[in-house]
């Protein structure tokens, strides 16, 4: 079920029991072996959302991203090609990204092409780390789909509201303003007029490649050929 947008002017507290303790471990475990692979490959990877700040449940994905444009073949030499694989375009203007579904929890995801530097925000927005952080047990700060800012404690975590808070939100996390009111307003819209879907996905048979398909893309969608364009690739 969707998480819908919450205005939250209090501040609440949550603590965890030993259960999601031990839960949060077991996924930031799982994380960690994936991103030990890319990293022993040379390719730099975080984990973000839920996993980065703490406030997981059980149904969980972990989401793990190589934040700039990387051989598909290299990664997958590296995690495995995966159960599912597929390109996707949220929009004509924002970058095409791959996904690799290692199983039914477990995503990876690369650009084709460079990220532009508020698709970088994007990540950092839902709060991300990297291997070492993952290592050393750290937790950031970040916002969930409610538009609540986690705030991890020693105990749990601070729930703090978004909505009318964009700027105090936006510099906890370390992103500029704009991402922070691109969010609330899209967020905001698909709750008032419903899920707006995506712009592009398309699933990848066994023999095909991300960067052929993508190509193939390019030359039959104009619009995508203008955003690469726009990219300097």
């Amino acid at each position: 079920m969707t998480k819908r947008p919450e205005t939250l002017h209090e501040t609440r507290q949550v603590v965890y029991d030993d259960n999601h303790w031990s839960l949060l471990r077991s996924l930031r475990s799982k994380a960690a072996e994936i991103m030990g692979r890319l990293d022993d490959a040379g390719m730099r990877s975080f984990v973000y959302g839920s996993i980065a700040r703490g406030d997981i449940h059980k149904s969980s994905d972990i989401d793990v991203i190589v934040p700039y444009p990387v051989s598909s073949y290299r990664i997958e030499v590296s995690v495995g090609r995966g159960v599912h694989r597929e390109l996707v375009q949220a929009t004509p203007s924002t970058v095409i990204k791959g996904h690799i579904h290692l199983d039914n929890d477990v995503v990876v995801t690369f650009p084709l092409f460079k990220l532009m530097p508020r698709e970088e925000e994007f990540y950092r927005w839902g709060g991300q780390v990297n291997l070492d952080q993952i290592r050393n047990e750290v937790r950031v700060p970040g916002v969930d789909k409610r538009l609540v800012l986690i705030d991890p404690t020693d105990i749990g975590h601070m729930e703090h509201g978004v909505i009318g808070y964009e700027h105090e939100v936006a510099k906890r996390i370390g992103v500029g303003i704009a991402i922070a009111q691109e969010r609330v307003r899209v967020l905001k819209r698909r709750e008032d007029v419903g899920r707006t879907g995506v712009y592009l996905t398309r699933p990848l048979s066994e023999d095909e490649s991300f960067e052929t398909v993508a190509k193939s893309l390019q030359d039959s969608d104009p619009a995508i050929r203008r955003t690469i364009g726009r990219r300097g690739k």
